[in-house]
């Protein structure tokens, strides 16, 4: 099991600097893509900074946390309240199925042993790949579903999604906005903030519960480093946005999922035996 597991890194203590750097590149990477990035710095967490695995996901939870509270007003400045709450039915459906999944998936990641989180996580980068390919190289339309399915659907949908964000210590944002387009017709733009409006309370949800873990101590041990990193991050997300669109996407989607693929194979390869 690896509930207790706090953990300094000691290529965290050591490496403010380069923490600053990668913060910024995920940034970058989020920004280009309209997201946060943290998919691209949980695998960083682990094999750059040398953190086993829940540690890594609590920290990564904790700068999601972080950058999703910060996009929030910049998002609500795009879309208004009085926009979001002509659907806020649409926030109530996914969060029923997201806040329980949060809670769950966390309970599982504190549970599980090690090599079968590295696995899992991995597993799961290789969906985020897929996820990302789909959405960006496929038209979305709404599926036009009945009321009372929708309504399922999305609490499932929510659900599953909540397990994901919790697990990797992600957002979710990747999962939540082709959802919204799917199940309920909504534009992208407005699909993006009804996302953190979801994601604020499923992500507490998640953090409530790895702060009952010993493990959450992690937290404590590595705040200079956490603060550093999201100071990057923040950083490097302006700097994304701003190459929003200069490269193309037919480049950018397919190098984005190999980084994601290449970053899979590595997190895998710390569940082997002969790794210590």
């Amino acid at each position: 099991m690896v509930a207790g597991e706090a953990q300094v890194s000691a290529s965290a203590t050591g490496s403010l600097p380069l923490a600053l750097a990668a913060g910024a590149a995920v940034g970058v990477l989020g920004g280009m893509i309209g997201l946060g990035g943290a998919e691209f710095r949980l695998p960083l967490l682990i094999s750059l900074f040398g953190f086993a695995a829940l540690s890594a996901v609590i920290l990564n939870k904790a700068m999601s946390l972080v950058v999703v509270i910060t996009a929030l007003p910049a998002r609500l400045a795009a879309v208004s309240f009085t926009d979001l709450g002509t659907h806020w039915t649409v926030a109530i459906n996914l969060l029923a199925g997201s806040l329980l999944g949060a809670w769950a998936g966390a309970s599982w990641a504190v549970r599980m042993r090690s090599a079968t989180l590295y696995k899992v996580l991995a597993t799961l980068m290789v969906g985020m790949a897929a996820a990302l390919v789909l959405t960006h190289t496929t038209a979305l339309g709404s599926l036009d579903l009945p009321g009372p399915v929708r309504a399922v659907a999305g609490v499932v949908a929510g659900f599953g999604i909540g397990v994901v964000a919790a697990i990797m210590g992600v957002a979710g944002g990747e999962l939540l906005i082709p959802t919204i387009v799917l199940l309920y017709g909504l534009d992208i733009k407005t699909a993006g903030s009804m996302s953190l409006l979801v994601s604020l309370p499923t992500m507490l949800v998640a953090f409530a519960r790895y702060s009952r873990d010993g493990s959450f101590a992690v937290l404590r041990a590595n705040l200079r480093f956490v603060v550093v990193m999201v100071a990057g991050s923040a950083a490097g997300a302006l700097l994304g946005g701003l190459l929003l669109g200069v490269v193309p996407d037919a480049v950018l989607i397919p190098t984005l999922a190999v980084i994601l693929l290449v970053s899979a194979v590595k997190v895998a390869r710390h569940s082997q035996p002969s790794r210590p």
